[in-house]
């Protein structure tokens, strides 16, 4: 299927790996410029050799910000070029007692996983409007409909993503701009692998039957596997495409089945 993306600019947050790294590489495959970022340079520059290796027809280029640093945030507005496509995907996640997280942890979780797309839609998305054109997309998270307790600061986050992105979809009406947000389910990215690794090792297990193990405490997951992060990336960039203007407002899953209600 043709995407008719050629010659447009995408920037995502939280990029160097993982979901974020898939969506990147999903989206240059399509011709899309990405603007890769990052907390580290050396990921971010590792980041944009891999892009422009494999899909050399676009000028693909890194930006690091720390997104819990509302100065860093700051500071890349003045880096950031005209942007078509805006993928906030940058978040933060742990396993918490609910008692023991502080104001400090709550304030962290609120920072990086919401308030970075508040700003980064605020700086965006009026230009998109302006241009007549242009893709908001949010990386939330089956969590964020149904919040473990043993992750309440991370799932409360992913619902507040999923309700900022219905609520900036309002402000597109009559244009070319659609907002969307993507709920993603148990997904093998790179952070999950090493935790599974170091988990196998401990025990002097197989990884792969440790992933069964975790996959088998889930007992709603339909796909009875873990997501590849390739498979959130293509349906990021099909919404990030102009075949799915008429999607807009949405909160799209792809969460493998854990979601099992008709709504």
């Amino acid at each position: 299927m043709e995407l008719h993306q050629q010659g447009k600019t995408a920037f995502v947050s939280g990029s160097t790996q993982g979901i974020g790294f898939a969506i990147a590489s999903s989206l240059a495959a399509e011709g899309v410029r990405v603007i890769v970022n990052g907390r580290s340079q050396r990921r971010v520059d590792a980041a944009v050799a891999r892009l422009r290796a494999a899909y050399p027809g676009a000028d693909h280029s890194g930006r690091r910000a720390d997104f819990s640093s509302p100065a860093e945030v700051e500071a890349l507005w003045g880096e950031l070029e005209e942007v078509d496509i805006l993928v906030n995907n940058v978040g933060i996640f742990g396993l918490d007692e609910f008692e023991s997280v502080s104001d400090e942890e709550w304030a962290r979780y609120l920072e990086v996983n919401v308030m970075s797309g508040v700003r980064l839609s605020r700086h965006l998305l009026g230009g998109m409007l302006r241009r007549g054109w242009g893709r908001v997309l949010f990386i939330s998270s089956e969590s964020g409909v149904n919040v473990p307790a043993d992750m309440i600061p991370y799932g409360v986050t992913k619902a507040a993503m999923i309700a900022l992105g219905n609520g900036l979809s309002k402000l597109t009406r009559g244009t070319g701009v659609t907002v969307n947000t993507v709920l993603g389910g148990p997904t093998y990215s790179d952070g999950v692998a090493a935790t599974v690794e170091s988990i196998a090792q401990s025990q002097s297990a197989p990884v792969d039957g440790v992933k069964a193990a975790i996959i088998g405490q889930n007992s709603t997951t339909l796909l009875e596997r873990f997501i590849d992060p390739a498979e959130i990336a293509n349906l990021v960039t099909y919404l990030a495409s102009p075949l799915a203007s008429a999607t807009n407002g949405a909160a799209v899953r792809a969460d493998g089945g854990v979601l099992t209600g008709m709504l």
